[in-house]
């Protein structure tokens, strides 16, 4: 009787709740390391422009010039800063899912093979 009341249910063995919690690490590892990645774009994106900005004015461009394509590349270069963080951090998030799921069942199955 001892035996039957400790040995666990198919439902809570199957790995759904470990799926669920490595799904929900990944997803705050994955928004955790796109906000520091942000961060550190929004520094490089400023230096960037104003390296471009500078060249360009040392080249001889008119001020009006200068505006209209400092806007245009600001434009550019943050676009493809974000799509760099969002495949960045989906990646990051992948990699956290698989990496704590596959810790989650290993820690679940040496929790049952102590219990038994």
């Amino acid at each position: 009787m001892y035996e039957s009341s400790a040995a666990p249910s198919s439902s809570s063995s199957s790995g759904w709740p470990a799926l669920y919690a490595a799904v929900a690490l990944g997803a705050v590892f994955g928004l955790l390391s796109m906000a520091v990645a942000l961060a550190v774009a929004v520094l490089v994106t400023l230096v960037k422009s104003i390296n471009v900005l500078v060249l360009l004015a040392f080249c001889g461009k008119p001020r009006r010039a200068l505006v209209v394509e400092g806007k245009e590349l600001m434009v550019e270069i943050t676009g493809f800063v974000l799509k760099i963080l969002i495949k960045e951090g989906n990646f990051v998030a992948a990699i956290c899912v698989v990496v704590g799921y596959f810790v989650l069942i290993r820690r679940r199955r040496d929790e049952i093979g102590d219990a038994s």
